[in-house]
């Protein structure tokens, strides 16, 4: 490509390629990582006003990377290495894009202030702030979400630019549409661009048909890239996290590196081994123990308490009848171990619909239960309908594709076994969870 100033984009190459190196040097888990980014100057296709990652490419805009000394510019790279990390691009679903890339900056840039890299960018006020520290994006996201009405989210700039999924035209989140627009309303109010950050500082957009222009330029990524960069950058981090050190590795990247390795327990096998382990086991004199029976000592036996209670709830905004059957399925098969069991099953979307009662008497009625619902996911039905029914099971089992508009739940009510279809990159902020799988083939 001809640059329009190829003195200044030699100039900008080389200071982020020295930001690189003190990275490597000072944070090996953080330099190894930037090194995987091709260098890409966008600055002449008009649509890069900052940074941008597609997860392969670290794009820039050599006139904002000017305005920043070392420091910075490594402060800049590992924001676009924490999208990657994070998987900021796989995770976000059918939330609310712009809030959604509010709620990641704010999570990134805590990380990068905690594990002091480079410092905090002075042209443009990165988002961060200390009541966030240590929170999923999907929690920070939750809390910007409910409060969108009371804060001006376009007041809320990134610091770089996101690219748009594929999609993202034709899809909002059912209930978030509204604050997306507000949001872009509000943007071309007090003259922001996409990203909330006035032009003149490099975080806006133009507008009108220039800015549609220089958007139709802007790269998109695919679903096929999401999920390949979401393997190639786990296997990345592993390795720099090996290479840096225990030492030198964040506490947040530990936690991944588990999440990463740990063996992923079928969802059949977890949901018996949940329910096995309400059985509670006292001594009894009604059985014995054979094993002292040849000294002559008679002790107590074991006697397990059968009676297994459980709730189990479908979200059926993401799941098929087959799948629900299937699911169903497996929970009647597992009851039938136990001479005496009691399981409610409701379905939800933003409320509980068809709630029945089976036992060991009406267990063969599971085999026709009929999923109802199917608008937007609200987890939180759940927990009102079993408070408002005092209703408190040893387990509650949510068949869901993982993807709520609101809250989780209410970790400390009840032990929660999550079974998540759809994704298995979405890892719930409570309970035991599994995947069920996508191939036919391998649900059995």
């Amino acid at each position: 490509m001809a640059y329009s100033n190829p003195v200044l984009a030699k100039k900008i190459e080389e200071q982020i390629v020295t930001a690189r190196v003190g990275l490597l040097i000072s944070q090996p888990f953080w330099g190894n990582l930037a090194t995987r980014l091709k260098l890409v100057d966008a600055t002449d296709d008009g649509w890069c006003t900052t940074a941008a990652t597609d997860g392969k490419h670290l794009y820039y805009n050599r006139d904002f990377v000017a305005k920043l000394d070392i420091g910075e510019t490594q402060f800049l790279v590992g924001h676009e290495i924490g999208h990657c990390v994070l998987d900021h691009f796989g995770r976000r679903g059918a939330r609310n894009p712009d809030i959604w890339n509010i709620a990641g900056d704010y999570v990134i840039n805590g990380e990068l202030v905690d594990a002091k890299i480079g410092k905090m960018i002075r042209v443009i006020k990165p988002l961060w702030d200390t009541k966030y520290r240590g929170k999923f994006t999907e929690e920070v996201y939750d809390e910007l979400l409910k409060n969108a009405k009371t804060i001006d989210i376009s007041q809320l700039g990134t610091l770089d630019q996101h690219l748009p999924l594929e999609g993202d035209q034709q899809q909002n989140g059912a209930g978030e549409s509204d604050a997306n627009s507000n949001n872009q309303d509000q943007n071309q109010k007090n003259g922001k661009g996409q990203n909330g950050n006035d032009s003149k500082n490099g975080g806006g957009q133009a507008d009108g048909d220039d800015q549609q222009n220089k958007a139709s330029q802007m790269p998109t990524i695919s679903k096929e890239q999401v999920k390949d960069l979401r393997d190639e950058f786990r296997e990345a981090v592993i390795a720099a996290a090996s290479a840096a050190g225990a030492g030198n590795t964040p506490g947040f990247v530990k936690k991944l590196i588990k999440d990463f390795t740990e063996s992923k327990m079928n969802w059949k096998d977890l949901i018996r081994q949940q329910i096995q382990s309400i059985i509670r086991s006292d001594f009894t004199w009604a059985r014995p123990s054979r094993k002292t029976w040849s000294t002559g000592v008679y002790l107590p036996g074991m006697d397990p308490e059968q009676t297994i209670d459980v709730c189990v709830a479908v979200d059926t905004s993401g799941s098929t009848q087959a799948m629900v059957k299937d699911f169903i399925s497996e929970i009647k098969g597992i009851m039938e171990q136990f001479r005496d069991f009691k399981v409610k099953i409701w379905t939800f979307d933003t409320e509980c619909y068809n709630v029945k009662d089976f036992d060991e008497h009406t267990r063969h009625d599971m085999d026709t239960y009929e999923a109802m619902g199917g608008g937007g996911t609200d987890f939180m039905a759940n927990w009102r309908f079993m408070r408002d029914n005092d209703i408190q099971p040893k387990k509650l089992i949510v068949f869901t594709d993982g993807y709520p508009f609101g809250a989780w739940g209410e970790p400390d009510y009840c032990d929660v076994v999550w079974v998540i279809h759809g994704a298995d990159n979405v890892v719930p902020p409570f309970g035991a969870h599994a995947y069920y799988p996508k191939d036919k083939k391998a649900r059995n």
